[in-house]
């Protein structure tokens, strides 16, 4: 997994005392490295093999944000590559992912009448 973070502020952060030094400004999906790998912008040190399943941190700062929008797609997308990715994600060896049960549902609310509802009006109503 790959992360773009904004480390402008970092230095400062460091004298002042605090633990946060960088802002994860972006997450990097699967495309948007593939593509990063291929372009002159992707940065040395991490050209070297690497395992698919270590994580890394790709910092950048504000400017170089803007000039290596990850978002941007030619649109070079081929039948090859979305073959290459399923057969990528059949060989991880990894289980499924759960689903993220700390997001609850919309909430359906139930309107019924009863005949509690029908004697607590007439209880106002006296």
């Amino acid at each position: 997994t790959f992360v773009v973070v904004d480390d402008s502020g970092k230095e400062k952060a460091l004298e002042s005392g605090s633990k946060v030094g960088c802002i994860v400004s972006r997450v990097l999906f699967y495309e948007q490295v593939r593509e990063l790998k291929k372009s002159p912008d992707w940065p040395e040190a991490f050209k070297s093999s690497m395992d698919s399943s270590s994580e890394k941190v790709l910092a950048v700062n504000n400017s170089s944000k803007q000039k290596n929008d990850p978002d941007s797609n030619d649109g070079d997308n081929n039948n090859d590559d979305e073959e290459d990715e399923e057969e990528e994600e059949e060989e991880d060896g990894l289980p499924p992912l759960e689903p993220n049960t700390n997001r609850v549902g919309p909430v359906e609310l139930q309107h019924e009448k009863s005949d509690s509802d029908s004697g607590s009006n007439s209880d106002s109503d006296s």
